[in-house]
């Protein structure tokens, strides 16, 4: 099991451990206040459910945050740590927007026709929490960042270890890398829309529930797929892989139109805001990785793979930098020693 094994690689998980801690924390008190603050049939009205689904996706994006840091030091990947900083970025921007919602879904209930459906004291006690909840991930951004920057320096003699001397060949496996990063924040954009879609606005009575249910695990097959061909250079399955990012592409293009226009807009407005963020993120990401997987499908067959595909390191000091290029140039190492 990897365990840091400098101080930069134990601050970097440190700040991001306490910042989870920190914002959960605060998130579950809010939680706690504004469910012991609604009234009689409050329940109905989807302004009730903007808490829980903030919740949900800060407990999965923080949890997944967390795994992604570990993946990010235990394989010494610089282009990991520096997508972690601007993944904390856009927790930052939901946190933004999370506030304002929160102060419109109280409004909301308590303007209800037949009567105030929660108590408006509620917005005076959890508005100092939802301040220091973005000054907190924005403080984390910072320091992340600070330590990602001393963490590229410290991981740089790895680099310089295992690289290429073939700026060629540098330059496709770093086009790699930063696709394999890619699909893995896709992951969480993917899931955390549909988390928001189907806690807040879908009918579990209507067929687009049992849709976007099974999305889920269609999402989780496609990434990894995506990842598997990209490593077998199978350029069949990169353009049927290209082909679904499109859809994905077509879908939320679709999903952000039909928040603001047709029948079902009104179904939207209590979390229109955060989707929309995350709807432009996630279109953000899918035009990205599409043109990275582009990218990666024109370096096949160029004597990529076998830096790819190699898993096997030769001693404890080269562990957990697979992120890095080994050094092929003169071919395998033998396995026993030979005596000529």
């Amino acid at each position: 099991m990897f365990m840091p094994s400098s101080m930069w690689t134990w601050t970097f998980m440190i700040v991001a451990f306490l910042q989870a801690a920190v914002v959960l924390g605060f998130e579950a008190y809010v939680f706690a206040k504004f469910q012991m603050g609604l009234k009689g049939a409050a329940g109905d009205d989807p302004y009730s459910r903007t808490i829980p689904t903030f919740l949900t996706l800060y407990i999965f994006g923080f949890l997944y945050q967390l795994l992604l840091v570990y993946d990010a030091l235990r394989l010494k990947n610089t282009i990991q740590v520096i997508g972690l900083c601007l993944y904390n970025v856009g927790l930052l921007i939901y946190a933004a927007v999370q506030m304002d919602q929160i102060k419109d879904a109280v409004n909301e209930l308590f303007s209800a026709p037949n009567g105030p459906d929660i108590n408006l004291s509620v917005w005076n006690t959890t508005q100092p929490f939802l301040v220091a909840i973005p000054c907190v991930i924005a403080v984390g951004t910072v320091l992340m960042s600070i330590v990602a920057w001393k963490l590229y320096d410290e991981f740089a003699w790895t680099i310089y270890k295992h690289i290429s001397a073939d700026l060629r060949m540098k330059r496709r496996y770093l086009t790699y890398q930063i696709y394999i990063a890619l699909l893995k924040f896709d992951f969480f954009f993917f899931l955390g829309f549909t988390i928001q879609f189907v806690v807040i606005v879908v009918n579990k009575h209507d067929a687009e529930f049992g849709l976007t249910i099974g999305a889920i695990p269609v999402t989780i097959i496609i990434l990894l797929m995506a990842a598997y061909w990209t490593r077998r250079e199978s350029k069949l399955g990169m353009v049927l892989i290209i082909i679904l990012y499109f859809a994905g592409l077509a879908y939320f293009l679709f999903k952000l139109v039909r928040m603001y226009h047709g029948s079902k807009a009104k179904t939207y407005v209590p979390v229109r805001r955060s989707l929309t963020t995350f709807a432009v993120i996630t279109v953000i990401l899918i035009i990205l990785t599409i043109i990275n997987a582009c990218m990666c499908t024109n370096n096949f067959n160029r004597g990529l793979k076998p830096y790819v595909q190699r898993r096997k390191l030769e001693s404890e000091d080269e562990k957990g930098t697979m992120n890095e290029m080994p050094n092929l140039a003169h071919g395998p190492v033998p396995s026993r020693m030979t005596i000529d």
